[in-house]
């Protein structure tokens, strides 16, 4: 019995010491996480405070005739929207021709191509622009491969697009205010040729699987805060966004895309919420003399106002555009606008 009690109060002594070491080595692990957590906490509470970064985005820029005839001979066909562009964080727009000299033009009823001389100006009022579209490869892969250079010597960031199929899937990263904000593009429509290869230049095609792996690795691998694709899809002239539309854009925002950002019908669509997340699925034309409806002849610049948490507000201002294709500003026409909290889109007049 004496024996019993004594191996029975030795093994509750081992048992005790045990408990107090591994209660040791979790408090050790606890406050390594503490130490290890504390700066992401700090740098997340520090972006809540910040004021929000503001991102603007124009529509389908084509500068290679009136446009581009005014900028040789000094003139700037975005003047009429300066003071927009200059007060942004971040000013972004879908470049739908080439930039180049060299390649020539392919099979297709329409083939736009414009001259380097565009690019100071475009840098005056952008910082990068989107190449994921049907006419940036108007020209074959010689003419995009020269766009990238040229791009890249004016300081002009670019997404969508790259000299390789990993570049074209490769995120864009700007960081403003301390958000580090990444921009994908995608393009839907033919010609799917116009697609980079694993070693050759083009755009990024749209595949679902791909879109979503390139979302999370935005996240992921790149260390995004937020997440904003920009898509080329659609149908022409479709005041509505089709079933397409709206499945590939809620499998973004499932996998994470903080807004969603469309082009190419010519005409602006209608603006949904999922989850949270705004989808603005055509912001229609802004610089394009090519338009045979007034319906194409208006569109909007899209101004998202960002913070941690993603899109605090968005509105939206109207762009009438001329036979010419230059846009000018209409302050009296209403147009969206939404803000967090808010039940459904609503209509603003003259945005502060």
């Amino acid at each position: 019995m004496t024996r019993a009690l004594f191996h029975g109060a030795l093994a509750f002594a081992q048992a005790r010491r045990l408990t107090l070491v591994c209660d040791r080595a979790l408090a050790r692990l606890l406050a390594i996480a503490l130490l290890l957590a504390a700066p992401v906490q700090a740098q997340a509470q520090a972006l809540t405070h910040q004021p929000p970064v503001t991102l603007v985005f124009a529509g389908d820029i084509v500068l290679d005739d009136t446009a581009g005839a005014l900028i040789e001979k000094g003139q700037d066909p975005f003047a009429g929207f300066g003071d927009l562009f200059s007060n942004a964080d971040i000013r972004l727009g879908n470049l739908e021709c080439v930039v180049a000299t060299t390649g020539s033009a392919g099979e297709k009823n329409y083939t736009f191509r414009a001259h380097p001389r565009t690019l100071p100006v475009l840098r005056r009022h952008f910082d990068a622009l989107a190449l994921a579209n049907n006419h940036s490869g108007d020209y074959g892969r010689e003419a995009f491969a020269e766009m990238l250079g040229l791009l890249k010597n004016a300081g002009l960031g670019y997404f969508g697009g790259g000299h390789t199929l990993k570049e074209a899937h490769t995120p864009l990263l700007i960081e403003r205010k301390g958000l580090r904000i990444a921009l994908l593009g995608y393009n839907e429509f033919m010609p799917r040729s116009f697609e980079a290869d694993a070693d050759a230049p083009g755009s990024a095609w749209s595949e679902d699987e791909q879109v979503v792996a390139d979302i999370r690795a935005a996240r992921s691998v790149h260390h995004a805060h937020l997440v904003i694709p920009v898509m080329h899809w659609g149908w022409e002239n479709e005041p509505v966004a089709n079933a397409r539309q709206q499945q590939l854009a809620r499998l973004m925002v499932d996998a994470g895309a903080d807004a969603v950002i469309g082009g190419h019908p010519h005409v602006t669509q209608d603006i949904a919420h999922y989850r949270g997340r705004p989808i603005i699925y055509s912001v229609g034309n802004f610089v394009m003399k090519e338009t045979d409806n007034d319906n194409q002849r208006v569109g909007w610049v899209l101004r998202l106002q960002l913070d941690a948490s993603g899109v605090r507000a968005f509105d939206t201002r109207v762009a009438r555009i001329s036979m010419d294709g230059i846009p000018t500003p209409d302050a009296s026409t209403a147009s969206p606008c939404w803000q967090r909290g808010d039940a459904s889109v609503g209509q603003c007049r003259n945005p502060d």
